[in-house]
């Protein structure tokens, strides 16, 4: 089973990011974070990478879910979702939720990790 979810398209970097949070939000996911993983790396390692960005999308009402069931469920939390540029264009990656959770060994999680999984894949294919 792989542990991640992806799909290249054909797009600039920036106008990628914006698809990916719009089409995660149609799904019921906010962004919570935003981090320029290669700017970080080239102003702290000076390393160039080409343009990648990890978002923190959060569904609340699966997270809440996924809480009752499991309270230190906060440690994989929120799902990561990468935007990254590729020789192919900008692959969007989204973490697999059934993948990780099994990690966690509570039984409970698995429909919610189904239903979540779904959402993201939705999101993804939308693009």
């Amino acid at each position: 089973m792989s542990y991640y979810y992806s799909k290249t398209i054909a797009a600039d970097f920036d106008e990628a990011v914006e698809k990916v949070t719009t089409a995660l939000k149609e799904q019921g996911f906010g962004v919570l974070t935003e981090i320029d993983f290669s700017g970080t790396l080239k102003k702290k390692l000076d390393v160039d990478l080409p343009e990648y960005k990890i978002l923190g999308a959060c569904n609340p009402g699966f997270a809440y879910k996924a809480y009752q069931k499991e309270n230190k469920i906060g440690v994989m939390l929120p799902c990561n979702v990468i935007v990254q540029k590729v020789d192919e264009g900008i692959e969007v990656s989204a973490v697999d939720p059934v993948a990780s959770m099994q990690g966690v060994g509570n039984k409970e999680l698995e429909s919610v990790a189904t239903e979540v999984q779904g959402k993201l894949k939705s999101a993804i294919d939308s693009l």
